[in-house]
C-alpha cells in the first residue's frame, strides 16, 4: 500500500461528526491494482497498469469500484488496510452506471459496508471520500451538488454526486457517511469556478443509489440483463457553438461511418442537438445497440447526413480472464 502522502491532518475526517465507528469503516476501503494487456481496447487511454481503491459490500468478498479500473483487466491485486494482498476477479463492469464489481480469491476478513440506496447524501452533507490507507488516506468532503452530468465517452448520470475538497486518488474511492453506509464511489476529477472566478475542485461521484437495482444482474451476467445502449465510438465536448467531436474511438463505427476530428453534431435522426446530454439521450432513445443512427454533420464545407451502425461496445473488449 502507497503510504508516501497523506492528506494533511486538517482535511482528515473528524471522527466526532459521524455517528459510526470512522476507523472501522474505512477498513472496507481497500487498494485495487489491475493489470491490463497491452492489446487491450482500453490500454491506450487508461493504461495497463491502473491504481485505485474498491468497496467491500458483501462479507463474502464482493468490492464494488469503478469499472475503468477493472476494464479489460486479466489480473487484480487487492490491498488491506494491514498490508495484505489477496488476488481478486473482475466481476461486471455495467456501462450505463460506471460501477465495477470485484470477487476477492481469498479471504478478506473485512466489514462490509451497507449500500445507501435511497436519496442521500444531499447538498450540505458531511461525508468522507476515503481512498486505501485508513484516516490518512481520507478526505472530509461537503456534497457540493447532486446534478446531471454528461462525459465525453458517451455516458451521462442524471444525479451524479460531486463534493469538495476534491480527494487526490479518487478512482474507486468510497464515499461514506450517514449510518456509515456507502453513499457512492468516487469517478473523476473536475475544476470549477465559483462567483469570484477562483478555481474550486470538485470530485465526482457515481451514487450508490444505482446499484442495488442491478447488482443481482451484475452477479449473474456481469451486467444488467436488458439490451446494450447503441455505441458510436465518438468523444464529444461542448462549446459555445454546440457539441463538436474531439476524438474517434480507432476502428469504432464513428470512424468507419467518416466522422472526423473537429465535425460538428448538428442534428440526431432529423432533430437539433444543442449540448451533450442532449446527444447522449438523442443516440440512446434510438433504439439498442446494432441501431443505425443518423447524425446531421457540420463541417466548414457544409452540412450532410452520415447513417452509422451502432454496435454494443463490449465487442471491443477484452473479457475478464477467468480464474
Amino acid at each position: 500500500m502507497d503510504s508516501d502522502w497523506e492528506i494533511p491532518r486538517d482535511l482528515q475526517p473528524d471522527p466526532a461528526e459521524h455517528d459510526f465507528d470512522v476507523d472501522a469503516a474505512l477498513r472496507s476501503v481497500v487498494g485495487v491494482k489491475a493489470l491490463v494487456p497491452a492489446d487491450g481496447f482500453t490500454a491506450q487511454t487508461l493504461g495497463t497498469e491502473r491504481t485505485g481503491s474498491g468497496v467491500v459490500i458483501r462479507p463474502d468478498g464482493l468490492i464494488a469500484t469503478i469499472g475503468y479500473l477493472v476494464t479489460e483487466a486479466e489480473t487484480i491485486w487487492l490491498t488491506t488496510h494491514d498490508g495484505r494482498a489477496i488476488p481478486g476477479h473482475a466481476l461486471a463492469y455495467d456501462f450505463e452506471t460506471g460501477f465495477g464489481l470485484i470477487q476477492a480469491l481469498g479471504r478478506l476478513n473485512l466489514p462490509a459496508l451497507a449500500l445507501e440506496d435511497g436519496a442521500s447524501p444531499q447538498p450540505g452533507d458531511i461525508c468522507i471520500l476515503a481512498s486505501a490507507g485508513g484516516r490518512k488516506h481520507a478526505v472530509r468532503c461537503t456534497v457540493a451538488a447532486r446534478q446531471e452530468f454528461a462525459g465525453y465517452w458517451e455516458y451521462m448520470l442524471e444525479e451524479a454526486i460531486f463534493t469538495a475538497p476534491a480527494h487526490p486518488s479518487w478512482g474507486g474511492a468510497g464515499l461514506l457517511g450517514g449510518e456509515g453506509k456507502l453513499l457512492g464511489v468516487g469517478s473523476l476529477i473536475m475544476q470549477q469556478q465559483d462567483s469570484k472566478g477562483r478555481r474550486i475542485d470538485l470530485n465526482m461521484v457515481v451514487p450508490s443509489s444505482l446499484l442495488p437495482p442491478i447488482l443481482d444482474d451484475m452477479l449473474a451476467y456481469g451486467r444488467p440483463n436488458k439490451p446494450a445502449r447503441p455505441w458510436l465510438g465518438l468523444y464529444a465536448a461542448e462549446d459555445d457553438r454546440g457539441v463538436v467531436v474531439n476524438s474517434l474511438a480507432r476502428n469504432g463505427p464513428a470512424e468507419k461511418a467518416g466522422i472526423e476530428e473537429g465535425d460538428r453534431v448538428a442534428a440526431v435522426e432529423g432533430v437539433r442537438i444543442a449540448d451533450l446530454p442532449g446527444l447522449w439521450r438523442a443516440i440512446w432513445g434510438s433504439g439498442a445497440a446494432g441501431t443505425k443512427v443518423r447524425l446531421t454533420i457540420a463541417r466548414e464545407r457544409g452540412k450532410r447526413e452520415v447513417t452509422i451502425p451502432s454496435i454494443d461496445r463490449r465487442s471491443f473488449l477484452k473479457a475478464p480472464r477467468l480464474h
